[in-house]
């Protein structure tokens, strides 16, 4: 088989050759979209799910889907070394001089740069330096009191006005949202809050981790009213195998059934997880169709590639006592667990793990489903942990 033309790509948000079993998603985004673009309010979109289920590629496919339909984008990823202000104060200055440029009468997209301006005036103060280039006088009292919760919302909304008066729509997609403070993803639930109120054609399309939605019912409890939440989760086999069977047979070649079910199995349906299998059968196939014993042969190869570039990144981040507690996860199987369940594994009080567990949830490698439920972030993490530390000490 040509490994030049093999159609798969495994890697950190690259477009599977074929986006099975997310029609549902896009068709919520395609709403949302025509019904801001005309004015009509609609909930945002916070995509959920566990890594490797193909979220940041959502994200994407929905930038694409915006940009096709006249909105400017600004697409960026939450991370815990920059603030949400510094993150979005670059590229809400470049969206800015794109609506300056449309055609149409009106000053809102100055006075959205003169607020900008402010903005960044007051997050100076907060952060150290920092400074986009923008040569205009700040609007004073806008945007400037150095208060994310009141200043976010008032340049959202100047943003909004701007892009209202030039007959123009702005979609702003935040990836990994769970990494921002409660105190940012306060001030951006509230930003939004404030543009359905006015109706202005802004809206937000982010990625998460499970616990985002009980990050956002924390933060405000109305967050419910304004976001949908989409669960993004591993694909059912029929469209596991469209996701494997269909970009093959669009380069002349094809899978035995029991290759893909064997691919299924393994996988149990993860896009990320599909994508390698796939990329690694068709290496390893002779000749098509690809065997299940392809697939057997190959499964050594993936199995070193998931563990040095997907679980070992994460798991070289953690303490040593970090490390113990999700063993003692493993050793319970993939979850979810009772904490205490993972407390009687580690001959330890439930009250001691509460810092551990914390930090846990905090680096994104665990979530609870639900009360007193724990459970890992990373698909076969539970794998991969019997795999790094074969044996299990309390």
């Amino acid at each position: 088989m040509d490994k030049i033309k093999n159609p798969f790509s495994p890697g950190a948000g690259s477009p599977p050759p074929e986006l099975a079993g997310r029609d549902g998603v896009l068709e919520q985004a395609r709403v949302l979209l025509g019904r801001v673009k005309a004015g009509r309010p609609e909930k945002s979109l916070l995509l959920t799910g566990l890594r490797g289920v193909g979220k940041t590629v959502l994200l994407n496919e929905m930038e694409r889907m915006a940009q096709r339909d006249g909105f400017r984008t600004v697409l960026v990823e939450a991370h815990g070394g920059k603030p949400l202000a510094v993150l979005l104060a670059p590229h809400l200055r470049r969206l800015l001089f794109e609506i300056d440029r449309l055609a149409g009468a009106g000053n809102k997209a100055r006075r959205g740069m003169a607020v900008l301006k402010s903005f960044v005036g007051a997050i100076t103060v907060k952060v150290g330096d920092f400074d986009i280039g923008l040569d205009i006088e700040p609007e004073k009292g806008a945007a400037d009191s150095g208060d994310l919760e009141v200043d976010l919302p008032a340049l959202f909304a100047a943003v909004g006005e701007a892009a209202q008066e030039r007959g123009t729509a702005v979609a702003i997609l935040i990836d990994e949202i769970q990494y921002f403070s409660s105190s940012e993803l306060s001030a951006l639930i509230m930003s939004m809050h404030k543009v359905q109120q006015r109706q202005l054609p802004l809206v937000l399309m982010g990625a998460g981790l499970p616990i985002l939605p009980g990050l956002a019912g924390e933060s405000k409890s109305y967050a419910e009213r304004l976001f949908s939440f989409p669960d993004v989760g591993a694909l059912p086999e029929v469209d596991a195998t469209r996701a494997l069977q269909e970009p093959v047979q669009a380069a002349n070649e094809s899978f035995d059934d029991d290759a893909l079910h064997e691919i299924f199995r393994i996988t149990k349906g993860y896009p990320y997880f599909l994508q390698e299998w796939g990329y690694q059968a068709w290496n390893h196939a002779v000749s098509s169709p690809i065997s299940i014993e392809t697939v057997r042969e190959s499964n050594a190869v993936v199995s070193q590639r998931l563990d040095e570039n997907f679980f070992r990144v994460r798991f070289d981040r953690l303490t040593p006592r970090e490390k113990k507690f999700l063993r003692a996860m493993a050793e319970l199987g993939a979850g979810p667990h009772r904490t205490g369940d993972i407390a009687d594994k580690l001959n330890a009080k439930i009250s001691t793990l509460g810092p551990v567990r914390a930090s846990l949830i905090k680096k994104g490698m665990v979530y609870s489903p639900s009360h007193g439920d724990m459970a890992f972030t990373v698909p076969l993490f539970d794998e991969f942990m019997r795999r790094a530390m074969p044996q299990f000490e309390p």
